[in-house]
């Protein structure tokens, strides 16, 4: 039941929530009615009034997050909390030096992250180029200009060829109008539309009788009534979908895990010092900053530090490929990322049809490969070239300026007459003469027809069309030396074949007009024609998507094509590409009736997921994620924009994609290439990959340092370290060699492997046993040193200098480990991170020569060590290198990974 105006109440459009039929089951007349308008549109006072009721015609878009917000993000880490509690009550101690040295470390974090984040948002916020400044509309029967946001419920809007579609609009008048919905359905083919109603479940994509907001219109004219604009549009609804916060990373997950026990970890322990230290009679003071300095010296506050250098460096490397990255967690993503979603249309597919096969009665050609070199010489056999001639002549496109040939217009006529003047069928002077008599496609008549006069004066007409309709009007088929009896079988077996391999097919067909027959009547079908053959239309791959989906799998990564195109389509296609598993295609359709458990099995066994909805796509995404997997969608229509927001990363296009899909992703491609994403998917591993050996070192060498110190305690011999010194380790071995770690290249397997266990935190069971080992041998080398030079007779301050320059030693040989997981140091060029070998060299240097500079030695408590006791210093540190390499050693001989 509709609903009515209540006494008194002015005409006009009703809210959505009170109506019971849709705009497009209802017919033209009623829709106009309910809206109170007319053919010749509103009155300008009312389309005012209605203004102010409705607001803009507009979507809200996002806005910049403020410099302050994007600041404040810095400090989330529990590290950098640790940190800030350390530098203030350093600070309240009013020890300086200490404090500054805290402060230093948050501003360098804080600073590093802020720019990348206000860079990446300004590249992106450059790539919105989609808008629809102003459209043609009838008001009071007058034809106007007006800026789209001013378009109110009511509004006549005129649409014609090159025009977008300004609101969603119900048509009462169309001539061979088709519209390009691809944003919204992802089908690639333009829709035909007329002005009848359809039932109230037709799918989005089969309402011909609506032209939607942000689409385009290919060929024709139309007259339609807004029934929607803003947010009430279809592209409104789907908007709505895409709010609220994005999915927290995987990176982010472990990160913010890791920190957490870290912090506990390092509380508990300082805790128990400072008691400790108490109840040995040291003095509260100095085990108060004992304890902040173990604290500092301790927690990792690398960490935040090697975070968001190593993943700014994997943002300037995919830069290079042409890939933008919003935020810094989506580059290390990417690379823990085992399933793609990938829509079809522009993204896998170029988004364009293309002549790919041409069926006649003598022979069959596939036109994928290159045209002939010249055409002169080794042209297409005749009877092709006859179909591709007519195809042509029967044609709207209009040539593109350029050298190259290029056409606008009809996708389909656009890729007709590409094919035949690219083959040498005919020539642009054929295709610009003049027209007898011609009659556009028509969804009714299912066929277009042209008049034309060749080379010879004979007057020719040449027609287009389903295979069915083309079929009927033909009398014959084209044969070697004229016409043959028309077998219809072997037509439409040609045609079912063609269809079954995804093709859009259209039949071509001509006759040679008699010199005194009258031009066709245009509401009359032709008749008598000789049927030339079928071409075969698609929308083809772009180039290397094979190849880059072949990588995918050998990486362990699942690519699954999620599109609103037509299962066969999508199945051909993604056949072409080399998805695997396909399986028989999931559909909308058939998701409807499944629980998530069962859909989660279905999309197992397939890698097809067609004629889905914006609504099923985010579904599809959650369910998948539901099941353990990380999952990167890619898209650059509208209808992928609420599966780009929820997954783990969302990947847009930037070119072609709509502001809608660019402001939901985490990476824009700003060649819309998919190749692209096998290069990031790379550097998200490398990044990683540099991650997870940076955390080892600092992990395992904070881990020693604490273990060390905690241990003197419990003895009754001096504090092995004093704060001050404390600090100095923190610089000297961790300092800028745990960032130059991260510059660590690509070992060069990065895609020969499946994807880390979603499981693994950032360090893998390897590691963290790695790291326990190696964090007691070297707080047991340091304290063996100590200890024996204390009961050798030498002083504190001397013990102090050689245990430290021990531990400094210890980490410049660990760092060295920390390059590859499974690889022997040896195996690796020595200068493949030359960052990491200068600074761990002049982190030596340094303290050498905080060593034997008196002014500030005697304030960090150093006393000179002879050439003796550096070279025993250096022998004890490298025994961690050696024991590392053994346990390499020892893995690769019983079969374990590495080379």
């Amino acid at each position: 039941m509709r609903t009515r105006s209540r006494p008194g109440e002015r005409p006009g459009p009703r809210r959505s929530a009170e109506r019971t039929v849709p705009w497009h089951a209802l017919t033209a007349q009623d829709v106009l009615r309910e809206l109170g308008t007319s053919p010749e549109g509103l009155e300008h006072g009312e389309a005012r009034r209605r203004l102010d009721v409705h607001g803009p015609n507009a979507l809200p878009v996002a806005a910049a997050p403020p410099w302050w917000r994007v600041l404040l993000r810095q400090f989330r880490s529990p590290i950098i909390a640790v940190l800030l509690v350390a530098g203030t009550v350093t600070s309240l101690q009013g020890h300086w030096v200490d404090a500054v040295a805290i402060y230093l470390v948050l501003v360098l974090n804080a600073a590093l992250g802020f720019a990348q984040e206000r860079r990446a948002e300004r590249e992106v916020r450059a790539l919105q180029a989609l808008a629809t400044p102003t459209c043609r509309v009838l008001r009071a029967g007058q034809e106007l200009t007006v800026d789209t946001e001013h378009v109110v419920p009511g509004d006549v809007v005129l649409l014609e060829s090159g025009e977008r579609v300004p609101a969603d609009l119900r048509l009462f008048r169309t001539t061979a109008l088709q519209v390009d919905e691809s944003m919204l359905t992802g089908e690639s083919l333009a829709a035909a539309k007329d002005t009848g109603p359809v039932p109230e479940a037709t799918a989005t994509g089969d309402r011909a009788g609506l032209a939607h907001s942000g689409t385009f219109v290919t060929s024709g004219r139309g007259h339609g009534v807004v029934v929607a604009t803003g947010r009430g549009t279809e592209l409104g609804a789907i908007h709505e979908l895409v709010q609220g916060p994005g999915a927290r990373s995987p990176l982010e997950v472990l990160t913010r895990s890791l920190e957490r026990r870290i912090g506990l970890v390092v509380l508990v322990a300082v805790v128990g010092v400072f008691v400790a230290g108490l109840a040995v009679g040291h003095d509260p003071s100095t085990m108060f900053r004992t304890a902040v300095a173990l604290s500092v010296a301790t927690v990792p506050e690398g960490l935040p530090i090697v975070l968001t250098v190593a993943m700014s460096v994997g943002v300037s490397r995919m830069a290079r490929h042409h890939a933008v990255v919003r935020t810094l967690p989506a580059v290390e993503t990417l690379g823990s990322t085992d399933v793609i979603g990938s829509d079809k249309t522009g993204t896998l597919t170029q988004n364009r049809l293309a002549v790919e096969r041409v069926w006649t009665p003598e022979t069959e050609l596939d036109l994928t490969g290159p045209a002939p070199a010249g055409v002169a010489d080794r042209p297409d056999p005749p009877p092709v070239r006859a179909a591709l001639r007519t195809g042509a002549l029967t044609n709207e496109a209009v040539r593109e300026p350029g050298p190259e040939p290029a056409y606008r217009g009809d996708a389909v006529d656009a890729a007709l007459a590409l094919a035949a003047v690219s083959r040498g069928a005919v020539t642009e002077t054929e295709r610009g003469g003049p027209v007898l008599a011609h009659q556009p496609y028509e969804p009714r008549s299912r066929l277009s027809w042209t008049v034309r006069a060749d080379g010879r004066g004979r007057r020719v007409l040449h027609v287009k069309g389903s295979p069915e309709t083309v079929l009927e009007c033909s009398a014959a088929l084209a044969g070697p030396s004229g016409p043959v009896p028309l077998d219809a079988r072997r037509v439409l077996a040609a045609n079912e074949r063609m269809g079954r391999e995804g093709l859009r097919v259209l039949a071509v067909a001509a006759r040679v007009l008699e010199d005194d027959e009258p031009l066709p009547d245009p509401p009359s079908p032709p008749r008598d024609l000789v049927l030339l053959g079928l071409e075969g239309l698609t929308d083809p791959p772009r180039p290397g998507v094979p190849e880059a989906v072949a990588d995918c799998r050998r990486a362990g990564i699942q690519v699954k094509m999620i599109t609103g195109d037509h299962p066969v389509t999508a199945e051909a296609i993604a056949g072409r590409l080399g998805l695997g598993p396909l399986g028989r295609p999931l559909t909308g359709a058939e998701m409807a009736g499944l629980d998530d458990h069962r859909l989660g099995a279905r999309l197992e066994e397939t890698a097809v997921a067609a004629r889905v909805t914006p609504q099923d796509k985010l579904r599809i995404v959650q369910v998948l994620q539901e099941r353990g997997h990380v999952v990167a969608v890619t898209g650059d229509g509208v209808n992928d924009a609420p599966a780009l927001k929820a997954a783990a990363i969302g990947v847009a296009m930037g070119r072609s994609g709509t502001d809608v899909a660019r402001e939901s992703a985490d990476v824009v491609l700003t060649d819309d290439d998919f190749v692209t994403i096998v290069h990031a998917v790379r550097q998200g591993r490398v990044t990683f990959a540099a991650i997870r050996k940076a955390t080892w070192f600092l992990l395992s060498t904070g881990a020693a340092a604490l273990l060390a110190v905690s241990l003197t305690v419990f003895t009754d011999h001096p504090l092995l370290f004093l704060p001050v010194q404390m600090l100095w380790i923190n610089l000297v071995t961790n300092g800028v060699q745990d960032v130059a770690l991260t510059l660590e290249p690509a070992e060069g397997d990065e895609l020969m492997r499946p994807p880390r266990p979603r499981s693994e935190g950032i360090l893998s069971p390897l590691l963290w046993w790695r790291g326990a080992g190696t964090a007691l041998w070297m707080a047991a080398g340091v304290l063996a040193v100590y200890i024996g030079s204390l009961e050798a007779g030498a002083g504190e301050a001397r013990s102090r200098t050689l245990a430290l320059t021990t531990f400094v030693l210890f980490s410049f040989f660990q760092v060295m480990s920390a390059r590859a997981e499974h690889r022997s140091l040896f195996r690796l060029p020595p200068l493949g991170n030359k960052a990491l070998l200068l600074t761990s060299l002049a982190a030596l240097a340094l303290h050498w020569g905080a060593t034997v500079w008196a002014p500030f030695a005697a304030v960090m408590g150093f006393v000179p060590l002879s050439p003796a006791e550096w070279l025993l210093a250096a022998l004890v540190g490298s025994t961690v290198l050696l024991a590392v390499e053994v346990e390499k050693l020892v893995r690769r001989l019983a079969g374990g990974p590495g080379r």
